[in-house]
């Protein structure tokens, strides 16, 4: 007897507005078809040493020790995903932190997708730009097929 597996929904995260719709579609699609997301987020070292992140203590109000950039970007995608589409989307949501650049993460977990979903831009950039950097290299250079998701694409 073979064994189905659902097909695999690789969406990008980076916290923006623009990738929690990506994310919501992506969720509403894996429904439709019966598959499952990775939401994946990426980091990198940032190169300015003065700005790495503190964590404060609970409830205490003051600073504790530094945070590390991928247990930052762990934290900022449980969030994400959590506003996103909730505790229960319906469907098996994973969370995938990796080191990279944005748009190289994508493309690589591009390899194993069905589909990748971006949304049209995240933080970064211009804000009249159509397509930011990191959609537009995941259009060009991803092995699946992808779909770019306007922000308010839902209201439409």
């Amino acid at each position: 007897m073979s064994e189905t597996i659902e097909p695999l929904i690789v969406v990008g995260v980076d916290g923006s507005n623009h990738s929690k719709e990506a994310l919501r579609w992506a969720v509403a699609q894996a429904k439709a078809i019966g598959g499952r997301v990775h939401a994946v987020m990426s980091w990198e070292w940032n190169t300015n040493p003065f700005a790495l992140g503190t964590a404060t203590g609970a409830g205490t109000g003051r600073q504790s020790d530094p945070v590390g950039a991928e247990e930052t970007a762990r934290r900022k995608l449980a969030d994400t995903v959590a506003s996103a589409v909730g505790a229960s989307p319906g469907v098996p949501v994973f969370r995938r932190v990796e080191q990279g650049s944005p748009a190289q993460v994508l493309v690589d977990a591009s390899q194993e997708a069905d589909l990748t979903v971006v949304g049209t831009r995240g933080y970064g950039g211009f804000k009249g730009a159509l397509l930011g950097s990191v959609s537009q290299q995941v259009v060009q250079y991803a092995a699946s097929t992808v779909v770019v998701v306007r922000e308010g694409a839902e209201e439409d």
